[in-house]
């Protein structure tokens, strides 16, 4: 359990309600230890009472001969437990004990038996109460523990870098926030919960069985220990064959949902056919393993079932003979019954809940693999001044090469982005120009050079400060599916709802040129977004992304070929919105599109991460290098008309 106990800290944290609930199960177990002794107690006295009274006024032939029956006996003997309650509560007066016929038997015997029900309902009751507080104690605290931990585990998601996202699956990760976290759980809850439950009822019942004939006991809990074992052994199997139906059931869950995204494309290739035979397999070895399961987990119950009758079967054999014998009373039978039903969930739970623990186990050491990677891209501490530089972001001799493939990506890369200048950068397919973004808003760090805001190194800042002055528009456009409005203001460090902040949304999406199309929407901006703003077209996802940035009026706006979805007179307005903002603003455009980028002040060709070419759009044409190709093969274009 080396990875379970670094949870220590959260049992101690919530160590107050744990103790709790700890003196509640005490509490219920009591109770449980007490009903059955009712009961025992309760056939012991009505056992007497016939033998005493009942059997011999039958056999009587007259009344003076029932009448000194009667008198010969001492009286009707409490049950202990009555008489102590009797006696600490003044209740003697319900069965004083004179018996002077024999309707005063019955209705004394009556009495006991009517109130000795009573009480057994009464100490249910309460056990039920205590057993309600336990589970609000225990299992609530689970729930707590739970929350920490996940919120442990997406603190750590926020604060890892672009790499680790690329090495790893989404749906690892969202396994081990949900999954792992919730198997976990099932240890810090109800196996926490069982095992002292099973403690405290074991050390209870067979203090107690022990105290009242230690032979019995023994036969009585003799199968209890194999059913822990056969338990143990089906709950692995069961465990086993529950990950084969959870993986399936993954991969069923994934084929639909990807065909299901992707129906367009299915009706157009006219694959329906073929899906649904792919369909209708994957759902065939789901069900191969579902009934694999049925089968272990049909066993659970019968192995309980026998094993709970072997064990009563010798209670009620060997106790059956030690009353013959005159070494045990009646009522003990009975009692050694309940209790031997009373244990049987706790001995199975052995094997179940050791199981949890297991996979509990395997669980926090994913958890733990996952918390203990490290991220690349660590903040810095420094605070961002305002000195009277004219350099915003500087780029010095910046080099990358990509761990993972050793591919070299940029060269020696130098660069000025000026307070209110914008600088553009172009070049082929692969050229390196998304990662000098990456790089301007530090997802990555370079292999070598460095990269300067407002004259300090880009890595001794505080990285969150230094991305509230940013504004970044991904080439691949991602929507949350919430309004409009919400998507618009994300970036906005306010939940505030006011006509002020409704003002800054509407002059950004304006300013991105798709306020017409949102106040065109029957709900306007509390429009709601499907998944990933499937509801909206390539160049209104653009426009709104582009929206997004803007209202936080960033120092620096970084635009990554984000126009492309949208048309010249589209983005010919956009462009001179961008112009009539804040004259301080600087702006980072990367495009393909020469219409995009020939405004800018400084335009930077790539060829292989390096920069071939670099001036203004006049001075690049002026050249006849490969910024001017790119021109001439794109003027010739008849959807492109911006020249």
């Amino acid at each position: 359990m080396k990875s379970l106990r670094t949870l220590n800290p959260l049992f101690w944290k919530y160590r107050k309600r744990l103790f709790i609930g700890i003196v509640f199960i005490l509490f219920t177990n009591a109770l449980a230890v007490f009903a059955p002794a009712l009961v025992g107690e309760g056939i012991n006295v009505l056992r007497e009472s016939s033998q005493d009274y009942l059997a011999p006024v039958a056999e009587a032939t007259s009344d003076s001969e029932i009448t000194k029956i009667i008198s010969s006996n001492d009286g009707i003997k409490l049950p202990h437990i009555l008489a102590t309650i009797a006696e600490y509560t003044g209740m003697g007066n319900l069965w004083n004990g004179e018996v002077k016929s024999i309707n005063d038997v019955h209705k004394l015997v009556i009495t006991i038996a009517i109130f000795q029900a009573l009480l057994y309902l009464l100490t249910f009751l309460i056990k039920g109460v205590f057993l309600y507080f336990t589970r609000q104690t225990i299992i609530v605290n689970s729930r707590l523990m739970e929350f920490d931990l996940k919120e442990k585990v997406y603190a750590h998601y926020q604060n890892l870098d672009s790499s680790f996202y690329k090495s790893h699956d989404t749906g690892d990760l969202m396994n081990r926030i949900s999954e792992d976290v919730s198997k976990v759980r099932m240890y810090l809850g109800p196996a926490v919960l069982y095992s002292l439950n099973l403690a405290a009822l074991i050390i209870m019942v067979v203090g107690v069985m022990i105290s009242i004939d230690v032979k019995l006991t023994l036969y009585a809990l003799l199968p209890l220990p194999l059913m822990s074992v056969g338990i143990y052994f089906i709950s692995s199997k069961i465990n086993q064959l529950s990950d084969a139906v959870a993986s399936t059931q993954s991969d069923l869950t994934s084929f639909a949902q990807q065909h299901i995204s992707g129906i367009r494309v299915l009706q157009s290739y006219a694959r329906e056919a073929k899906s649904a035979d792919r369909f209708e397999s994957e759902s065939d070895e789901y069900k191969k393993h579902v009934l694999n399961l049925v089968k272990v987990e049909s066993l659970f119950m019968p192995i309980i079932i026998l094993l709970v009758g072997l064990s009563t079967v010798l209670t009620v054999y060997i106790g059956g003979v030690q009353v013959i014998e005159g070494n045990l009373e009646l009522g003990h039978i009975f009692q050694f019954i309940f209790y031997v039903n009373l244990l049987t969930w706790p001995f199975a739970s052995v094997g179940w809940v050791t199981s949890l623990v297991q996979k509990a186990e395997a669980s926090m050491a994913r958890i733990l693999d996952f918390l203990e990677t490290d991220t690349e891209i660590k903040s810095g501490t420094e605070t961002i001044t305002y000195p009277s530089l004219e350099s915003s972001l500087v780029f010095r001799d910046v080099s990358f090469t990509y761990p993972d493939t050793g591919i070299n990506v940029l060269k020696n890369i130098n660069f000025e982005l000026k307070k209110g200048m914008t600088v553009a950068i172009t070049g082929r397919t692969g050229s390196g120009k998304s990662t000098i973004v990456q790089l301007a808003i530090r997802m990555i760090d370079p292999s070598s050079g460095s990269i300067e805001y407002r004259g300090k190194d880009l890595q001794s800042l505080d990285l969150g400060k230094y991305r509230e002055r940013t504004g970044y528009v991904p080439q691949d456009v991602f929507l949350f599916s919430d309004t409009i409005k919400n998507n618009i203001g994300f970036g906005l460090d306010t939940n505030d709802n006011s006509e002020e902040l409704f003002s800054k949304i509407k002059e950004a999406a304006h300013d991105a040129d798709v306020g017409a199309d949102i106040e065109g929407f029957e709900n306007s901006y509390d429009s709601v977004l499907g998944e990933r703003g499937v509801n909206l077209s390539g160049g209104q996802k653009q426009r709104i992304s582009i929206a997004r940035a803007l209202v936080r009026h960033p120092e620096i706006i970084i635009l990554d070929d984000c126009l492309s979805a949208v048309d010249t007179i589209t983005e010919k307005n956009i462009k001179n919105r961008l112009k009539k903002g804040e004259s301080d603003r600087s702006a980072l455009i990367v495009s393909h599109r020469i219409s995009t980028i020939k405004d800018a002040d400084l335009i930077l060709v790539l060829e292989e991460g390096e920069i071939t070419e670099r001036g203004t759009h006049e001075e690049l044409l002026n050249r006849k290098g490969v910024y001017f190709n790119m021109f001439e093969k794109q003027k010739q274009d008849p959807d492109e008309t911006n020249y």
